[in-house]
């Protein structure tokens, strides 16, 4: 029996290896994306979309359901997010749990998903539009 111990990885070593699988996009890339038919997906909680504002026409699906919205096969799948061909840019906080979610996304076939470098506080800052609302649904 070998006593070596394995490594485990780190946070910083999963975002990587998520990351060398794809290009990720600048907030004004996203736009422009989006004015040409991307989907945009925001994974972020009610409470920080209460808090920061939603991207307008950004798709609200959270990070614990995606797959399942995104899947064409299944019972909970979301018609405007379900086309593995579609062009999906996910959006999160800062950029940090997008990049995990599109690795899910790329294993389940979508193959042109991406997310946006700083998330939505990129997007903020950059002055980029932004719709307020007490009820994020």
């Amino acid at each position: 029996m070998d006593s070596a111990v394995t490594p485990s990885m780190t946070a910083a070593d999963l975002l990587a290896k998520a990351r060398a699988r794809y290009e990720r996009v600048t907030p004004a890339q996203a736009l422009a994306e989006q004015l040409r038919g991307a989907l945009l997906v925001d994974t972020r909680s009610a409470d920080a979309i209460r808090a920061d504002g939603l991207v307008p026409g950004a798709h609200r699906v959270s990070l614990s359901t995606l797959p399942w919205r995104v899947d064409p096969a299944g019972p909970w799948s979301d018609a405007a997010l379900a086309d593995r061909d579609a062009r999906l840019i996910v959006l999160c906080q800062d950029g940090y749990s997008s990049s995990l979610a599109v690795e899910w996304l790329l294993d389940l076939g979508f193959a042109r998903a991406t997310d946006m470098e700083g998330g939505v506080t990129a997007w903020i800052e950059a002055g980029l539009p932004i719709e307020r609302s007490e009820d994020p649904g």
